[in-house]
C-alpha cells in the first residue's frame, strides 16, 4: 500500500464542512488538499491520508543510550529511523533538517513495517526506536511497525515530545514497549514562545505513562541557557516529577548547542547541567544523567539504596557494568529501575548507517 493510499486515523467533520485532526492538541482544521501543520497529514477528500507511511528519512543502527535510555536493556543496540514534518514548531530543534522538511524527497528509504522488523532481527538489536522527528505524526506507521517487531521479539520505542491526544495516546502507547519523552521546558510561557505548543498536554502524558500503563520511560530537557534553566524553573520541575512521577524516572539534562533559528544562544555548559543534576539529587530522584558532554558522574548509573557505580559511562561508552540479569545491585541487592537482561558486551558509543533491503 502506497503512502497516498493509507488512511490516516482520529479525525472527524465539522458544520462547516472542514475535517479536523484529533491526532494532538493543535486540532488542525483542514479544506480539501490541506495538510496539517505537522504537514504529513492530509485531507483528501473525505478521508485523511498519511503521507509518509512506509517511508523513511534513513536507519542507523544507534546504542540505546543515544535514545537516551539508560535503563533499558543498557549496551543493546537499538535500530532508528524516522520520517520527516513533526507537529512541534521548536525554534530550537536539532534536528530541524528533518522534522521542518517539507521535501517529501528527503525520504529515500522506503520499507514496510515487516521489512523493518526483519532487518532488525537480522542487524540483532534489541530493540527499534521511532526517532529524529516525532512518531506521533506517524502514529499509524508506527504502530503497525511496533506489531511486526513484536512477532519477532524486538521491543518498540518512542521518541517523543509527548503532544497527543487522550484517545490516540492509549492506542499508541499500548504498542510501545519503551519511550523517551522530552519535557521541554516547565513553563506555559516556554512552550508558547519557541514550541507554538502548551505544557499542560505533556505533563498529561507523562502521568498516563506512569499510572496506566507499564511501559518504560525516561525523561530528557534540553537546557538552553538563558530559556529553561533557571534554578527556579529546574526545582519546580523536579518537584512535580517526584510528586507525579516517583523518583525512579530516570531525568536526563543534555546540552544545547546552537542550531536552526536560535543560533544566537551559546552551547550549554557542562556547569550548567551538572548544576541541574544536583538539584535533581536533592528533591529526591534516584537516576539523573547529564547528556550531550563528557561528564563520567553524570553518566553513570549508581545504586539507589548503597549508591556504588553499577553502570560507568562516558556519552555514549560503557566502561564498567555491574547489573546483574535480574536488574540488582551484586552488592546491596537493591532491585535498580528499568528493564534489564544479560549482559555480554555494549554494542559501542557509534551510529551505524545500515539500510533496508526491500523485497523484490
Amino acid at each position: 500500500m502506497s503512502a497516498r493510499d493509507y488512511p490516516g486515523r482520529w479525525w472527524h467533520m465539522l458544520d462547516d464542512g472542514r475535517m479536523q485532526c484529533d491526532l494532538c492538541p493543535r486540532d488542525c482544521r483542514l479544506h480539501e488538499g490541506q495538510r496539517g501543520a505537522c504537514f504529513v497529514r492530509m485531507r483528501e477528500g473525505d478521508r485523511m491520508v498519511l503521507t509518509t507511511y512506509g517511508r523513511s528519512s534513513g536507519f542507523c543502527i544507534d546504542p540505546v543510550e543515544k535514545k537516551p535510555l539508560n535503563h533499558f536493556f543498557p549496551g543493546s543496540s537499538i535500530l532508528s529511523f524516522g520520517t520527516a514534518g513533526c507537529n512541534l514548531a521548536c525554534k530550537f530543534c536539532q534536528n530541524w533538517d528533518i522534522s521542518k522538511s517539507r521535501d517529501m524527497d528527503r525520504l529515500a528509504d522506503e520499507a514496510s513495517p515487516e521489512a523493518i522488523a526483519e532487518a532488525a532481527a537480522g542487524y540483532g538489536c534489541k530493540s527499534v526506536a521511532f526517532t529524529y522527528n516525532d512518531p506521533v505524526i506517524f502514529a499509524e506507521y508506527a504502530m503497525d511497525i511496533a506489531d511486526a517487531c513484536h512477532e519477532r521479539g524486538i521491543q518498540a520505542v518512542a521518541v517523543t515530545a509527548g503532544y497527543i491526544h487522550d484517545a490516540p495516546r492509549r492506542e499508541f502507547y499500548a504498542k510501545m514497549d519503551a519511550a523517551n519523552l522530552d519535557l521541554k521546558a516547565f513553563t506555559d510561557e516556554f512552550y508558547f514562545k519557541l514550541c507554538a505548543a502548551k505544557l499542560k498536554p505533556v505533563l498529561e502524558t507523562l502521568a498516563y505513562l506512569k499510572h496506566e500503563t507499564d511501559v518504560w520511560f525516561e525523561i530528557t530537557t534540553l537546557l538552553i541557557p538563558g530559556k529553561n534553566d533557571s534554578t527556579e524553573e529546574l526545582e519546580a520541575e523536579c518537584k512535580w516529577i517526584m510528586k507525579e512521577l516517583g523518583p525512579d524516572v530516570p531525568l536526563h539534562f543534555t546540552a544545547f548547542h546552537p542550531d536552526y533559528k536560535m543560533n544566537d544562544i551559546p552551547a550549554t555548559p557542562t556547569s550548567t547541567l551538572r548544576r541541574a543534576r544536583d538539584i535533581a539529587l536533592a528533591e529526591g530522584l534516584h537516576y539523573v544523567y547529564t547528556g550531550n558532554v563528557h561528564d563520567p558522574e553524570g553518566g553513570t548509573t549508581y545504586c539507589p539504596r548503597c549508591r556504588a557505580p553499577l553502570i560507568v559511562r562516558d556519552w555514549y561508552r560503557i566502561d564498567a557494568y555491574h547489573v546483574t540479569p535480574e536488574g540488582k545491585c551484586p552488592g546491596c541487592h537493591a532491585a535498580l529501575a528499568g528493564r534489564y537482561g544479560v549482559f555480554e558486551h555494549a554494542f559501542g558509543p557509534k551510529r551505524v548507517p545500515v539500510a533496508i533491503h526491500r523485497p523484490a
